[in-house]
């Protein structure tokens, strides 16, 4: 959550102006982050932002009014619980326990030359 001072990008189409903006949005889509916040902030702008990681994360999102003398909208929302999972059965290593040099003898005894043609 916070002021981004991106008053150039459109949400809704998920586009920018500036090249700085542009960046922006690709962090966030390169984190898998969702911008949650649907109406002007500052003005005609949404520059504070509500950001995560699931959607279902977050609700009851609701602006206040200014604050004092500040010209931003004051945000309220919600920090949901995550819906339980299921227990995994996944198997994960160990790599602390493993024996490299018996992991590196083994690799040794590999033809390489006619593993790779």
């Amino acid at each position: 959550m916070g002021d981004f001072n991106h008053s150039d990008i459109c949400w809704r189409d998920n586009t920018a102006r500036h090249k700085q903006s542009r960046r922006f949005l690709e962090c966030i889509d390169d984190n898998f982050l969702l911008q949650v916040i649907e109406e002007q902030t500052r003005r005609d702008a949404m520059l504070d932002l509500v950001l995560t990681n699931k959607e279902e994360l977050v609700g009851d999102v609701k602006l206040k009014g200014s604050l004092g003398s500040s010209d931003h909208e004051a945000m309220e929302f919600k920090i949901l619980k995550a819906p339980r999972r299921a227990h995994s059965k996944l198997t994960t290593l160990h790599f602390r326990r493993a024996d490299f040099g018996l992991f590196r003898d083994l690799l040794g005894r590999i033809p390489w030359d006619k593993a790779l043609e």
